[in-house]
């Protein structure tokens, strides 16, 4: 089973805690994420950052408006600068997504850190190649405009 990486880098023009206060409310998900995908939070979350040990549940519809459920818990929070999220439960045989903040040029330097798997072995790998990639490409281009005309 083959892993790969994504990784997605934008400079926000706010300060850094600002930029924390906006990706550590679990809430704001909905906000930067595609239209298409029918992302829908299925916990009722409290109105307080991202903890760890924290499970959200959720349904989306990645690919062809299938609905999937998907179960991620909060597995690493360092305020203001870093926070990983991976996948109990979903499509992906791995999903570990790496949030980091850095100040820099009088705003925010916003890295992203994707690490997945896909099942499926061979078929996973196809899969990869075909759609999978471009999606996740397509889903963090429309966060960065989604950002750039919040922030």
């Amino acid at each position: 089973m083959s892993t790969y990486y994504y990784k997605s880098v934008q400079w926000l023009p706010v300060d850094i805690r600002e930029a924390w206060l906006f990706f550590s409310s679990a809430k704001n998900l909905e906000k930067i994420t595609p239209p298409d995908m029918k992302f829908k939070i299925r916990t009722a979350l409290e109105d307080r950052e991202i903890y760890k040990g924290m499970l959200i549940r959720y349904t989306v519809s990645p690919l062809l408006g299938i609905p999937v459920s998907w179960q991620t818990e909060i597995t690493e929070v360092d305020p203001p600068f870093r926070f990983t999220d991976s996948q109990l439960k979903g499509p992906f045989a791995l999903w570990e997504h790496t949030h980091s903040f850095t100040a820099k040029n009088n705003g925010t330097l916003m890295e992203d850190i994707v690490k997945y798997r896909l099942p499926f072995g061979v078929l996973g790998k196809l899969t990869h190649q075909l759609v999978v990639k471009r999606r996740i490409k397509s889903i963090f281009d429309y966060r960065k405009q989604v950002l750039e005309d919040l922030f």
